[in-house]
């Protein structure tokens, strides 16, 4: 019996019980095509905020406030004695061989009022050297001016969408913005971006630090930014930033320097053990398609007694009665993986369509895995009604009704 009689024969079988098999085929489909769509969600988060990084800029120093100490398996960031100021910034830019710039940030909301209209908006203090920083564009006017930090003006820099709500139809630039009790003037408005590592910058409002932190009652930065020239030079950068601050924080070390590829990797290893648990839940569903293929093929078994009796009783040996349902449970489940990877891979474009800015793509190991778990299922689920098929013993089977 060639290859081409069997498929015929398992084919035949199948559409002869068009419902059934349609039940089992939806099944092994729905597991595949989960598989597809949770690791491609996945795999988009991981793209979306190493690509939000690569937008910083390379060559990154992060600063954080309070020393990092290790308990259990998880660093924590524990408490500062002394606050990160924008003295200790400029001291950095001066004192550290290698530096391009730096700025610090500090973030805060506040109720923000033009005229009539009012809405709730997030504020970031920062400096002039936030805007290439962090690849900042401006669709109108200007950015917060260089300086020194204590005469900065009261000026403002308002997102898109912050723009458009609390100035509609008119030109925002030299009109009044109250933040909470304290006036700024808007000198630019920022080139819409969306969300960006946490802060969605359509919906902010950039003012200088030193009124930010005035605003919020505030002594400390939250963040501090350092771009080095090169990537030689993060690693004696690194070195150079915690020995200026602790000789200017009286000899304590009481920050944590992360660079920019230690946290784009560790973020990786992260949403990359989270995209293969969510292969793994979603590979459940095959689990539970294969008992239903099992089940399938045993009723199967029991219809179709009488036709096995009468293949055995023409000579076919049993390892071919074997092979032709197993074939069929094969071709069940493989029609079903193809299946489930048509709508996966459809449902994976339909929601980059409606989201473009979310890298969302499978991973290219998810649907071989998908796709070769789909037929194994099949194929193992399929063993124990092909071995009872092929154990029929002609003369019984025949007699059966």
């Amino acid at each position: 019996m060639s290859l081409l009689d069997v498929l015929r024969f398992a084919g035949t079988a199948l559409v002869g019980h068009r419902l059934r098999t349609g039940l089992s085929l939806l099944g092994v489909a729905v597991g595949v095509a989960a598989v597809i769509l949770l690791t491609s969600l996945g795999e988009g988060a991981r793209r979306y905020v190493t690509g939000e990084f690569a937008l910083m800029g390379s060559n990154l120093l992060i600063v954080v406030p309070g020393k990092t100490e290790t308990t259990g398996t998880l660093p924590l960031v524990g408490g500062t004695t002394h606050d990160l100021t924008l003295a200790d910034v400029e001291a950095l830019e001066r004192r550290v061989s290698g530096v391009v710039r730096a700025a610090g940030l500090t973030v805060g909301s506040a109720t923000a009022r033009a005229g009539e209209l009012s809405r709730d908006v997030t504020v970031a203090g920062t400096t002039a050297e936030w805007k290439p920083l962090r690849r900042l564009t401006l669709r109108a006017g200007q950015f917060l001016p260089a300086g020194r930090p204590e005469e900065a003006p009261r000026v403002c820099v308002v997102g898109a969408r912050v723009a458009s709500e609390l100035f509609p139809g008119r030109n925002p630039l030299g009109e009044l913005l109250r933040l909470g009790d304290e006036r700024f003037r808007v000198i630019g408005v920022l080139t819409a971006r969306g969300v960006s590592l946490g802060l969605d910058l359509d919906e902010v409002v950039l003012v200088p630090a030193v009124q930010a932190l005035r605003m919020f009652d505030r002594t400390s930065l939250f963040r501090v930014l350092v771009e080095m020239r090169h990537p030689a030079d993060l690693a004696p950068g690194k070195t150079s930033v915690l020995h200026v601050l602790k000789e200017r924080h009286g000899g304590e070390e009481d920050v944590t320097v992360f660079t920019q590829d230690a946290v784009v990797s560790t973020l990786g290893t992260i949403l990359g053990m989270l995209t293969l648990v969510l292969g793994g839940i979603a590979a459940v569903s095959l689990a539970v398609a294969g008992v239903g293929i099992m089940n399938v093929m045993l009723v199967s078994v029991s219809e179709r007694t009488r036709e096995v009796g009468l293949l055995l009783a023409l000579g076919a040996a049993r390892r071919q009665v074997l092979r032709l349902f197993l074939a069929e449970a094969a071709l069940l489940s493989t029609a079903g993986g193809a299946a489930g990877l048509l709508i996966g891979l459809g449902g994976a474009r339909a929601v980059r369509a409606l989201f473009p800015a979310f890298p969302v793509a499978p991973p290219a190991w998810a649907v071989a895995a998908a796709v070769a778990l789909s037929v194994a299922v099949g194929l193992v689920f399929g063993v124990l009604p092909a071995r009872q098929a092929a154990r029929l013993e002609p003369v019984a089977a025949l007699a059966r009704r």
